[in-house]
């Protein structure tokens, strides 16, 4: 088997195409293959797969894997036809995409890499510049979308991260563990992208919409979503994170005043406090309970945080109905500031907290997701602008289909 016949085979060429010369350059460790089209064959539009006259030629380069621990290009004067309908048009090769300099399995393997590396890293282990990869990466995304189509959710949770420091937000909109939307900004017309791209019947089969109190979300919603008041949900993640900043308010200013007179009861305990003595043994932490019964502030807006975290476990919407407003009531006659502002709150929103409970709705993949997200933006170190934000999220948490389509033949 010659050089020639060689290349044929790991490239995968086959007819139109044949391989012309390989040449071998051992000053650069590179071999660069140049291959050439039967002349007689016609080639089709890309647009419209029809039949058209050759128009004129242009020269091409990809990148492809090494072969033999050489860094291997591609070569090709691509034919041009000249279509009736959509005029001169570059032929489709089988190698690479159109608009892409690398053939499709080096953009598989890149594919994979950038999946659990940063690009810088992805780019400098795959010998190319940081806006090559970083192009892969785009270009693999809009791929993975457009072979996802129009979305149909069923239970959507609606949730902001964080894009860099100060107010600068990223709209996450999420199906269980997917991400399924992506929008700069945390205001109304950030979801009202997402609601826009939705059909008139996937909104009306929407179950449920998990959220927080954020208003611009709600109305936006209120405004989108048939019958929306039944179905935005307040969920116990949310809750359980409100309920908690309450308490450690209350905790903070009862902390600094027993400091101010020598008394380190509560030094130390902050996290005792948020946890949830129902997902945890008391036992362990005899000391802290001690604590907790004690005559503190702080034991008080514990224990509302405690009863609100059994009322989950209803199943008859009338009495957890009943209960809640018991709790807010007792909240609101406490004499905490935090907990009769998180009362206040909770009243006005309470048919959003009945609608999670009879839809059983949550959002802790959301939450998840948030974690996650947030690591991708620690992998990287931070992203330039927005739009490459955008795109590693949907890259690492889209759940998309992004890898190229090889070539039977190879």
């Amino acid at each position: 088997m010659n050089d020639k016949e060689l290349y044929a085979q790991i490239l995968g060429i086959s007819s139109p195409w044949s391989v012309e010369s390989v040449k071998l350059s051992l000053e650069s460790n590179s071999v660069v293959v140049a291959l050439e089209f039967d002349q007689s064959f016609s080639f089709t539009c890309p647009e419209c797969s029809t039949k058209c006259p050759r128009h004129d030629k242009k020269p091409r380069k990809w990148r492809h894997l090494d072969t033999c621990q050489l860094e291997t290009v591609i070569e090709c004067q691509v034919p041009r036809i000249k279509c009736k309908e959509h005029g001169v048009k570059l032929v489709s090769v089988p190698w690479a995409e159109k608009g892409s300099h690398f053939t499709l399995l080096f953009e598989a393997l890149v594919i994979k890499w950038l999946e659990v590396a940063p690009v810088s890293s992805v780019s400098e282990r795959m010998n190319i510049d940081w806006n090559s990869a970083l192009r892969i990466q785009h270009r693999a995304v809009q791929r993975g979308l457009d072979r996802r189509g129009s979305v149909a959710p069923t239970d959507v949770t609606i949730d902001e991260t964080s894009e860099k420091k100060g107010h600068n937000y990223l709209t996450i909109v999420s199906e269980g563990s997917r991400v399924i939307h992506v929008e700069a900004g945390r205001d109304k017309e950030s979801i009202d992208a997402f609601w826009k791209t939705l059909s008139a019947e996937a909104c009306a089969d929407i179950r449920s919409i998990s959220m927080d109190l954020w208003k611009a979300y709600r109305s936006s919603t209120l405004e989108y979503i048939p019958d929306a008041e039944s179905k935005i949900c307040l969920d116990r993640f949310h809750v359980a994170g409100y309920f908690g900043k309450a308490v450690n308010d209350v905790r903070k200013k009862e902390h600094s005043k027993l400091m101010s007179v020598g008394d380190e009861t509560l030094k130390g305990t902050k996290y005792d406090w948020l946890r949830t003595s129902a997902n945890i043994d008391n036992r362990s932490r005899k000391s802290f309970m001690e604590i907790a019964n004690c005559a503190l502030k702080t034991s008080r807006a514990w224990a509302m945080k405690e009863i609100a975290h059994g009322l989950w476990s209803y199943v008859y919407i009338g009495v957890a109905e009943k209960e809640w407003k018991r709790l807010i009531t007792r909240m609101a006659r406490s004499r905490l500031e935090p907990m009769k502002k998180l009362a206040k709150s909770l009243r006005r929103h309470l048919w959003m907290i009945i609608n999670a409970i009879r839809l059983n709705a949550n959002s802790g993949n959301a939450e998840s997701n948030n974690s996650r997200i947030q690591k991708v933006k620690k992998m990287a170190c931070g992203f330039r602008n927005t739009e490459n934000f955008k795109i590693a999220v949907y890259f690492h948490l889209g759940g998309l289909d992004m890898h190229p389509s090889l070539p039977a033949t190879q």
